[in-house]
């Protein structure tokens, strides 16, 4: 765990050395994952949606147009935060603050490998799903806080969006527990470190993503609704309802709903990794490496999701989920548990 490497670093024991551990620690992961975030929002993101719409992104500011960041951060922090008449002022300061938390409590139990990981708990994949419904929170309060009844509105699809795929999400997760017989993080990626079978040659590593590929597309998509990506982009969908539970905000509080959207993205990436691709676990490079490539594909995927899937009416999503993910989601589950108890 890295604060006993951290507190043994610095000749550190007892209470003092978890707290100092865990809170370098925490300092730590926290900073690699919103220096992931701060390069695929303003710059990535454009790159990407540029490429696949035949345009020309950022390129002027700083090699390869990367100083856009900073210009960004500056542009985006120096405006006036304004703050409309008749909010909830608690609320509504909360609420940026929560998104960005939310997603940054779940790294706490991923195993990000080379060491880097902060707690291992038996509970661990509970921990990051608790972690991250926290978001839910943040999404109502932001919209009702607002005083705007098209914030209100967008907050409640918001939440109406996110009850009809969580538990789709968690319960086709449960399927890999059957699997590896364990909520603990570490022992669902060291489940997966056997060899599945070997072809001509080459060995294919026991991912659940092999073991059930049908559970790993359900996961995969659930998490796109769960993140907002199309065709599940609709608590934000401009044409239909402004910025959704966002609308009221600017300035720093803009820029924390912006921070904890692509944590998320991130996160439900480091989840993926985790549950269906063996965490950490490749060849050849580092296993902090190996997890930081696995996040960035599913980065990259849900862009292309965003430029090459059109959106679905909220009626049509609600259906989705409720009529078709919460079902083949427990006969995923049912289907494992056939298999597992069979197999032992």
């Amino acid at each position: 765990m890295l604060p006993e490497t951290i507190s043994g670093a610095l000749g550190l024991s007892g209470m003092l050395g978890d707290v100092v551990g865990g809170l370098i620690g925490a300092f730590v992961i926290a900073n690699i994952m919103l220096g992931m975030t701060a390069v695929a929002g303003p710059w990535a993101k454009r790159k990407i949606t540029a490429a696949f719409t035949n345009r020309i992104a950022v390129n002027r500011i700083g090699p390869f147009g990367l100083l856009i960041i900073v210009a960004d951060a500056v542009r985006l922090l120096s405006k006036e935060l304004i703050v409309p008449d008749g909010v909830d002022r608690p609320a509504w300061d909360l609420a940026p603050i929560i998104l960005p938390f939310s997603a940054l409590l779940g790294f706490a139990v991923i195993p990000l490998g080379s060491g880097l990981q902060l707690a291992d708990p038996e509970t661990g994949i509970v921990f990051a799903f608790a972690a991250a419904s926290i978001a839910s929170l943040g999404l109502v309060m932001a919209g009702y806080a607002s005083n705007n009844k098209y914030s209100l509105l967008g907050a409640l699809r918001s939440i109406a969006q996110n009850l009809a795929y969580e538990i789709p999400l968690v319960v086709t997760a449960a399927s890999v527990i059957l699997f590896a017989g364990s909520f603990q993080t570490s022992q669902i990626v060291a489940a997966q470190s056997e060899t599945l079978l070997t072809v001509a040659g080459v060995s294919i590593p026991g991912w659940y993503a092999f073991v059930n590929p049908f559970g790993f597309v359900l996961f995969v998509a659930a998490n796109l609704a769960e993140i907002g990506r199309n065709p599940f982009d609709i608590p934000e969908a401009p044409t239909e309802i402004v910025a959704g539970y966002q609308t009221e905000y600017s300035s720093v509080y803009f820029v924390l709903f912006y921070l904890g959207e692509f944590i998320h993205i991130f996160l439900g990436g480091a989840l993926i990794a985790v549950l269906f691709l063996g965490g950490p676990a490749g060849p050849v490079l580092p296993g902090f490496v190996w997890m930081v490539i696995k996040m960035w594909a599913f980065f990259l995927f849900t862009q292309w999701a965003r430029s090459a899937v059109p959106r679905v009416r909220i009626d049509q999503l609600i259906e989705m989920g409720w009529k078709g993910m919460l079902v083949l989601s427990f006969a995923n589950l049912v289907l494992t548990a056939v298999i597992v108890g069979v197999i032992a």
